[in-house]
């Protein structure tokens, strides 16, 4: 499929995760109830040849491709099953593997979004007080305009969770809003040639 050329990219963090870590099983809850809406609306966003760009931690994976990382987190016994097979990327989704909190350190994000020709990002994954945040910090110094889904995000808490947001909005002026508060653009009938890069919880 030839790639989208758009200025505004939703951008998924984490969601494929195994919760197999002290406090994953706080997170599990929200996490599904998170998927309610972020399925939908990243489904949306197919629809309206917007770019659905996966950015997900590797999980100390480092001989793993993405087939292989969703193949993980969707093991028998993983907490987190559940959320990842729910949230699974469709064949046109963009992938990205991470090795820290933020989507931006050390990987291709900057490149693929400037291939894209994306200004605007919306922001949605787990957790909302840590990889959420710290992508949004990274955007932010990248000077993208940034708005963070709220109910496409979860964290241990809610607490955690709405710390996380009014932090983002008073000290990075982002823009926080439900997925049904989202306007988008009719699609756009821009191409590119061949692929070349691989408020509240409640």
């Amino acid at each position: 499929m030839p790639d989208q050329r758009s200025d505004i990219a939703l951008l998924i963090i984490d969601v494929l995760n195994d919760l197999e870590f002290p406090g994953g099983e706080r997170v599990l809850p929200w996490a599904l109830r998170m998927t309610e809406r972020l399925g939908p609306f990243a489904e949306q966003m197919r629809k309206a040849n917007v770019p659905v760009i996966y950015v997900n931690d590797n999980f100390d994976q480092w001989h793993s491709d993405f087939a292989e990382l969703y193949r993980y987190c969707t093991r028998k016994d993983a907490r987190g099953r559940a959320v990842a097979r729910a949230l699974k990327p469709a064949p046109d989704d963009y992938f990205i593997l991470k090795p820290k909190h933020s989507a931006f350190f050390a990987t291709s994000l900057v490149p693929l979004l400037e291939h894209l020709g994306t200004k605007r990002l919306l922001m949605a994954g787990l957790a909302t007080n840590l990889c959420v945040f710290f992508s949004a910090h990274d955007a932010h110094m990248h000077e993208y305009k940034i708005t963070v889904l709220s109910d496409c995000c979860a964290a241990e808490s809610d607490t955690d969770h709405d710390m996380a947001l009014e932090q983002l909005q008073r000290f990075l002026h982002v823009r926080v809003q439900r997925s049904d508060q989202v306007k988008v653009g009719a699609p756009s009938r821009r191409k590119r040639a061949a692929r070349k890069t691989p408020e509240s919880q409640k």
